[in-house]
């Protein structure tokens, strides 16, 4: 069982690095993830790199048995990088490009910025491929950068031309028949920057597929040049927000494990679901391989406006239900509180007021109960809620009906409904086999292909039972609406038609005495039995026999009550 976190050696005299390995030990810390932002100090010229600073941690640490996920720092480049290549630095959606002072301040799509990614690769993996201490590497950090530059602009042409072959079919996509924006020449194509109204949303949400697509190229380069020199396993970070441009089911195909980084803003058991909710989610995505918490915050949330504290025992509590699910080990950001910097705030595991706090004591005790356990073997799960990142980012579209419609918003409180009832959740893609699960549902699921219906289909036709909630199944792949009343393709499964979306501005009373929210609509039977219905008579909530199993459809967002009742008729 991992325990440790981030070291920054480089941020401290080196009568510090002394303090910091006896704590370490006193902790059970046995792994450091070292180097993450070291770039500047690891070559303070181009190609002209230092590792003697390195070399000693990495000793001392070995010395300690302590091991090291080992960080290639390309998230960070150096001073001297952004002077050299300013054709390299990320530009906005306005044309804004920014400049060095801060981190992730990088063009993915740069050449040189890639020359330069593989040069330090390269070097680290040449010198402590070997290592003793070296037990895993952690490339860059983080992924999300997302440039709109001319560097971008030529890639991304070239993405679409393999995605779409054709500009006819790129024209037919993205629908360009509106707003004359059809496109003659390749070269006509931009990034989807600021423009003077909304933006084309299948442009938008293609240039978020490229935008994963050419960091996961990132990613593989390095991952192969430190393939090369080592048996180690290889990973990075992914960052547990809606912002991040990463399709995770295909980025987990290509780590050797998942790793996560993970910052609950919620107190009590609302952390603990938020816990549970990203453990579920890294665990289904590993998909059988390992997976490892890589970074949470140190006995504190982090919410807009600034830290708060945890209770005492809270932090330790969290920290075991991510092991209760399957981590491989429990990570932190960071081991010791800087001095200075941008996230000087930032609680470490050693923190300003030293060891002789309550923060390092109950990290202490934390890595010797630790230290005791085995990985866990999580329950098998009889449910699964559906995950699509492309339908996520769909619905960040500024155009849809409604201000509000979150695909992960959605998914969050099915998965917290389930968590309540002490269900064990995976998550799925549409497109996996799902016929293992007694229950699977659909929360808000906007996008869906023609082979993700017919699986889903099959699935309900053998048996089993489909929970499918509003505003799914509306467009295809490549946001175009799918004609003929909604909720689109998936009309004839559920046995409804909707003519008409009516969302709400308050609660509505529904005939099982709960309540509906923000969004209602106007259901004809085609099929289906009305099992809820709003004051007008209306269904509400649908359920309709296909083959062996059932479909359900939810029209409106449920209260806690009308979810659990909803659960309950599919026999959870």
């Amino acid at each position: 069982m991992y325990f440790g976190g981030d070291y920054n050696p480089e941020q401290w005299p080196e009568d510090v690095w002394l303090e910091d390995v006896r704590l370490m030990r006193e902790a059970k810390v046995n792994l450091a993830t070292v180097g993450v932002f070291s770039w500047a100090r690891l070559e303070p010229s181009a190609g002209v790199c230092d590792f003697g600073w390195l070399d000693r941690v990495m000793d001392l640490l070995h010395d300690n048995d302590i091991q090291v996920n080992l960080a290639t720092p390309t998230a960070c480049p150096p001073p001297w990088f952004g002077l050299a290549h300013p054709d390299a630095m990320p530009v906005r959606a306005d044309g804004t490009r920014l400049t060095h002072g801060s981190r992730d301040t990088y063009c993915v799509n740069a050449p040189a910025y890639r020359v330069a990614s593989r040069r330090i690769a390269t070097a680290l993996a040449e010198r402590y491929g070997a290592h003793p201490a070296t037990a895993m590497w952690h490339v860059h950090n983080e992924y999300g950068t997302t440039c709109h530059c001319d560097h971008c602009a030529t890639a991304f042409r070239a993405w679409l031309r393999d995605r779409h072959k054709s500009l006819d079919a790129l024209n037919d996509a993205w629908t360009t028949a509106f707003w004359s924006q059809h496109y003659s020449a390749w070269e006509q194509i931009m990034p989807p920057r600021t423009t003077q109204y909304r933006s084309n949303p299948a442009h938008l949400l293609d240039y978020r597929r490229f935008c994963s697509d050419a960091l996961l190229s990132h990613y593989r380069e390095q991952r192969d040049i430190l393939r090369v020199h080592g048996r180690q396993p290889v990973t990075t970070n992914y960052v547990m927000a809606g912002w991040t441009p990463l399709d995770h089911w295909k980025w987990s195909a290509e780590v050797d494990l998942v790793g996560i980084d993970h910052y609950t803003d919620e107190p009590g058991d609302g952390g603990l679901a938020q816990v549970a909710f990203a453990a579920d989610l890294a665990r289904s995505w590993a998909r059988g391989k390992p997976w490892l918490l890589m970074e949470q915050g140190v006995a504190a949330m982090y919410v807009p406006d600034g830290t708060l504290p945890l209770e005492p025992g809270e932090h330790t509590r969290r920290s075991l239900e991510y092991v209760a699910r399957g981590a491989t080990g429990v990570l932190h950001f960071q081991w010791r509180a800087s001095q200075g910097g941008a996230e000087q705030w930032h609680q470490g595991m050693v923190p300003h007021a030293g060891a002789d706090s309550r923060v390092f004591r109950e990290i202490a005790d934390l890595g010797r109960t630790l230290s005791a356990l085995p990985p866990a073997e999580p329950a098998e799960a009889e449910v699964a809620i559906l995950w699509d990142d492309e339908a996520a980012w769909a619905l960040r579209n500024p155009a849809l009906p409604v201000a509000g419609l979150d695909f992960r918003a959605s998914v969050e409180q099915v998965h917290r409904g389930l968590w309540q009832r002490g269900l064990a959740t995976d998550f799925v893609h549409p497109s996996h086999d799902i016929s293992r699960y007694r229950v699977v549902l659909m929360p808000s699921l906007y996008l869906i292909s023609d082979e993700a219906v017919a699986n889903l289909t099959a699935y309900v036709e053998g048996g089993g039972a489909l929970i499918v909630s509003y505003f799914s199944g509306i467009a295809d792949p490549d946001t175009r609406v799918r004609l003929g009343g909604y909720p689109g393709a998936l009309r004839d499964l559920l046995g409804v038609r909707v003519e008409e979306f009516r969302p709400l501005t308050g609660p509505v009373a529904l005939s099982d005495g709960t309540a509906g929210a923000f969004w209602s609509e106007s259901v004809q039977l085609t099929g289906a039995t009305a099992t809820v219905t709003y004051a007008d008579g209306g269904p509400a909530v649908t359920w309709h026999q296909v083959g062996a199993g059932a479909a359900w459809y939810v029209s409106t967002k449920l209260d806690a009550s009308g979810l659990a009742n909803v659960l309950a008729q599919a026999g959870l």
